[in-house]
Formats: structure tokens, sequence, C-alpha cells
């Protein structure tokens, strides 16, 4: 219920910052919008740099001697809380890109009324179209990849707590084969947040297209 609560006032805090960079600084939607995708895609690029290097550190710990093993579960440890960290900002990210692309989309629809020009007012409907056929790829690409870090984490998290409870040969051994199987999983995990981060660049060169066109004149 906290949570529930937390995520209620987190939303409305963004909105009235969103209204605020609009009517004091003169920042349009489709601009934060930009920003927005811009910083989610930023957030997927630390998270699978974070994954990354803790695969590396896997690979490390299943061939060195048990003298070391504690110092490496330390090791591990930190890139699982990075990587847990840094999945946790991609999910704020994509949330943050909802909410603006929501309020881009009805302001737009809604401004659709105010031109005279049947031209313009057409070639607006379609960069409008286009813009949310864009934006529907792009929000299923990055809900994907963040459905996707979820059970990589889980089964990191599992290794590194058996880790901690058996520091011991017999342990490295048994995490040979769950290694593979994590080595796989994050591969995959890569190659997803890669296609979103394309998808990500596609939207941005739709909005940036539509930022050509003329806008209506308010009435």
């Amino acid at each position: 219920m906290i949570n529930f609560i937390k995520a209620i006032l987190n939303k409305r805090l963004r909105k009235a910052y969103y209204q605020s960079r609009e009517s004091l600084l003169g920042h349009q939607k489709r601009d934060i919008v930009v920003v927005q995708v811009g910083q989610a895609c930023e957030s997927l690029k630390d998270s699978r740099d974070q994954f990354v290097d803790a695969l590396d550190k896997f690979k490390s710990i299943v061939s060195l001697p048990d003298s070391s093993l504690e110092q490496r579960y330390q090791q591990l440890k930190r890139r699982y809380d990075l990587c847990k960290g840094k999945a946790d900002q991609v999910s704020q990210k994509i949330q943050a890109v909802e909410e603006i692309s929501e309020a881009l989309f009805a302001e737009w629809e809604a401004e659709l009324a105010l031109y005279s020009n049947r031209a313009l007012k057409a070639r607006s409907q379609q960069q409008l179209k286009k813009s949310r056929q864009q934006y529907a790829r792009l929000l299923k690409a990055l809900q994907t990849a963040e459905t996707r870090m979820h059970p990589v984490l889980a089964a990191f998290q599992d290794q590194v707590l058996f880790l901690k409870h058996n520091l011991n040969a017999h342990a490295i051994a048994a995490l040979r084969h769950e290694f593979m199987e994590i080595g796989v999983d994050i591969s995959r995990l890569i190659e997803v947040m890669e296609k979103t981060i394309s998808e990500a660049s596609q939207f941005v060169a739709v909005l940036v297209e539509q930022k050509q066109l003329p806008a209506p004149v308010r009435k």
C-alpha cells in the first residue's frame, strides 16, 4: 500500500515538473520526450555494461583457487548490486517515457482541430500516426528489456547467495553449469537491449521529423 501511494505521488510530481518546464522554460512535450527517451537509452546502456562486467567476473570465479573465493564473492556481490540498481533505474526511466509520451499524443490529437490548412492537418495526422506506431514498438522493446532483466537478476542473485553460503571448491564446481545458463541469458538480454536502443533512435528521428511541420495556431 505504501509503495502504491509513493507511486501515485511520484507520478503527480513528475506531471507537475513537466508542466512547469512547459510553462516556465518553454520546453515542448515533444522535446521532453526526446530527452526522456535518450535518458532511458543511457540507462539501458549502463545496465548492459554492468551485466557484461558481471558476466566477466562470473567467468573468473570458476577458475580461482579456494583462497581467493571470499574476495571474488565480494566482487561478484558488488556487481550484482550494481546490476540491480541499474535495472531499477531503467524501470524508472521507462515510466517517465510512458507518462510524457501519453501527454504528448493527447495534446497532439487535440491540436489537430486547430488547423485551418487541410494539407498541413493531413500531414500532421500522418505524422501522429507514424509517431504512435513507432512509440508502440519502442515501448514494447523497452518493456521486453525490462522484463528480461528480472529473471536474469533472480538467477544471478541465487548464484551469489549459493556462493556466499558455500565458499569452497565443491560450490564452484556446482556453479559451472549454472554459469553457462546465466551466460546465455545475459547474452540474450544484451541483444534485446541493443534492439531497444535502436528502436529508441528511430522513434526520436520520427519526432524530430515532425518538428519540422508548422504548428497550428491557437485561436
